[in-house]
């Protein structure tokens, strides 16, 4: 040992007994410092601090010879809740240090730092395990829920060690390895370890759980997520910061998680800060999500909540009606039997005998969360080998179902036809999608069934359209409005037209020529808004909607403008000379009394989405509806626009 670090024994338990006499209770609550990472790893600001009363440099000194002797007295375990997108509910907890600025380390990346170099950070990271663990264990949901511990990559060679000691704690709280994921951190390249790839072997038939860390700002994610198996990838908070002002993050956000789903792998958005930054994970099909917006991290169990009620009010558009696609994928949905990570080889060679049509069956964690799937190709060499079936069984050979694991696309089964479709499409030689609700096995869908969602899906779009104008009907426009409310890589314009003294014309003229003015207003629709981007509904009657993508709002009242002129000017030849020359026209309100009116024209109310505005709940919109469309009604031209503005979190 170097001499310099070897404290006189005077001074050692001086420090100690200060240690001792420094312990506050509620510092583990206290606000947390913040970091370019969300804060999640930052040391918290304590009331009475050890390192306010002796210098920090002091305490490292002497302490770092003890550095685990001294982290059992003052180090927690605080959980951070990593929550459903969709539901609010709570998946599972990260465990994070806290109180080791007790001792004279500012984060928890120090004292790590100084454990390495003592040669005790496997020490200290058991403890830290052991108690996260014990923890985890007093929670009243700790039977469905997921504990997530960083694993130091300097640990990897010592990894065996490190895992027999969880699998003997896990055992004597009887929870099962698959409620406990590790998280490789991307601090140094995992990748470069000569152990690694057995240590994630070896996790893998343990039952374990893994995620990358800190996706996009590490050492060789990409490696990792291309050649090792990986259940969780959690998006670093650069990524998400202010990501609903940002398109190119919102693109790469898409594009990560189609590239996650397709690889079986589930995404978890980390450093949540805001409301706009959640739903626009959400609406990128982020899976899971973490940070201060949701929860912040807490020493204290009784401050941890099953569910969030803030989330689940911003979901209840979404769950409150489901979506086309998902009521037709619900009917295409084939829940075949499972076989779990635990069952013996003899039930799966069982499960195949009783259904000998079924090429593979989905696997499945003690938490009943997708693994993928075991195909019989991966059996057939056993089988059709003499004594390969005794081969497979023996125990020294140790041949389990998670050796024959292999990965499936796994995705939340309230995604888009089309997007499973893409998934299916760039998963070459898969056998199926594996469906989830709330993270759990809901079924699997085969290619051929998606094709018949789609076909289904578009026969359900024509029967929705108008027949007097051919026009999507309502179903349609609020599938575009929810649509493109959570894409605001640009500026989107929603324009709802609406007669003016529609009904006297109609008392007077009748219906025929009712739909005639109906069919002309459409047709103009169709000459001034053609390109693919823009969207063209039929609410109803003489209710018309238009969306429109990209254009500003010079270019769009332009066109509105002539769109408004020219319907005006056809319609009066529909009127008679006499209701021309006059400019009004004899009829009665809606009460029942006669009045006189003018002559018919359209007015539009446009309500304006800015660019960078992702918004949810597309009820929103609706409320905004009836004032824009009534000053529309009152103004001469007959066109308002109506900003839609950001909410303050």
């Amino acid at each position: 040992m170097n001499a310099e670090r070897v404290a006189p024994a005077c001074v050692f338990h001086e420090t100690f007994t200060l240690a001792k006499g420094f312990i506050d209770p509620s510092a583990a609550s206290s606000p947390r410092k913040r970091t370019s990472h969300g804060g999640d790893r930052a040391h918290m600001k304590t009331g009475t601090s050890l390192s306010a009363t002796v210098e920090p440099g002091v305490l490292r000194r002497y302490a770092s010879d003890q550095i685990v002797t001294l982290a059992k007295l003052v180090v927690e375990n605080a959980f951070q809740p990593i929550v459903e997108a969709g539901t609010g509910t709570v998946f599972g907890y990260e465990s994070l240090m806290r109180g080791q600025e007790r001792i004279g380390y500012d984060t928890p990346v120090d004292i790590l730092d100084e454990a390495h170099q003592a040669g005790q950070l496997l020490q200290l990271e058991q403890m830290l395990a052991s108690r996260a663990l014990a923890k985890f264990a007093t929670l009243s949901n700790f039977s469905t829920a997921t504990l997530f511990l960083n694993l130091d990559v300097r640990l990897i060679p010592h990894g065996e060690r490190l895992v027999e000691s969880l699998l003997q704690h896990l055992r004597k709280a009887s929870i099962p390895p698959s409620s406990v994921c590790f998280e490789f951190s991307e601090r140094f390249d995992n990748t470069s370890v000569p152990e690694f790839a057995g240590l994630v072997s070896k996790l893998r038939k343990a039952g374990f759980k893994l995620a990358i860390d800190d996706f996009g700002v590490g050492h060789g994610e990409m490696k990792l997520l291309c050649d090792h198996p990986v259940d969780y990838l959690k998006i670093d908070r650069h990524f998400v910061a202010e990501i609903d002002r940002s398109p190119r993050k919102r693109h790469l956000l898409k594009s990560i998680v189609n590239i996650a789903h397709v690889l079986g792998t589930r995404v978890i958005a980390e450093g949540i800060e805001t409301e706009a930054e959640f739903i626009a994970c959400r609406e990128y099909g982020v899976d899971l999500v973490q940070g201060w917006f949701i929860a912040r991290p807490t020493t204290h169990i009784s401050e941890l909540a099953p569910s969030f009620p803030h989330l689940q009010e911003l979901g209840k558009a979404k769950r409150g009606s489901q979506s086309l696609d998902e009521i037709l994928i619900r009917r295409q949905i084939e829940l075949l039997p499972a076989v779990y990570e635990n069952d013996s080889i003899d039930s799966v060679f069982e499960l195949f005998r009783r259904n000998p049509r079924q090429a593979f069956f989905p696997v499945l964690n003690a938490n009943d969360e997708p693994r993928g799937i075991i195909h019989e190709h991966h059996l057939k060499e056993y089988i059709y080998q003499p004594f390969g079936r005794d081969l497979l069984k023996n125990k020294m050979y140790e041949r389990s179902i998670s050796h024959f694991v292999e990965m499936a696309p796994i995705v939340g089964l309230d995604s888009d036809a089309e997007q499973l479709m893409a998934i299916f499409a760039n998963m070459e030689g898969s056998n199926c999608l594996i469906l989830t609700d709330n993270m759990r096995y809901a079924g699997v869908v085969s290619a051929a069934s998606l094709i018949k969602v789609i076909n289904e899906k578009q026969l359900k779009i024509a029967q929705d359209q108008n027949p007097l104008t051919g026009l999507p009907g309502n179903h349609a426009i609020r599938d575009f409005m929810r649509q493109s409310g959570r894409d605001g890589d640009e500026v989107r314009h929603f324009c709802y037209c609406d007669f003016d003294n529609f009904k006297p014309f109609n008392d007077a003229y009748g219906f025929h020529l009712g739909d005639h003015a109906i069919s002309l207003f459409a047709a103009l629709m169709r000459r001034y808004f053609f390109a693919e981007r823009h969207f063209l509904g039929h609410v109803g009657g003489d209710d018309f909607f238009i969306g429109v993508v990209g254009w500003t709002q010079e270019e769009l009242t332009e066109i509105l403008d002539r769109l408004i002129g020219d319907f005006h000017d056809d319609v009066l030849d529909l009127y008679s000379d006499e209701h021309r020359a006059a400019g009004r026209i004899l009829g009665h309100d809606r009460a029942g009394a006669e009045a006189l009116f003018p002559l018919m024209r359209c007015s539009i109310g446009v309500i304006e989405l800015p660019e960078g505005l992702v918004i949810d709940d597309i009820n929103r919109v609706g409320a905004e509806i009836a004032v824009v469309k009534s000053a529309a009604k009152e103004s001469d031209g007959g066109l308002v626009f109506h900003l839609l503005e950001r909410r303050v979190s």
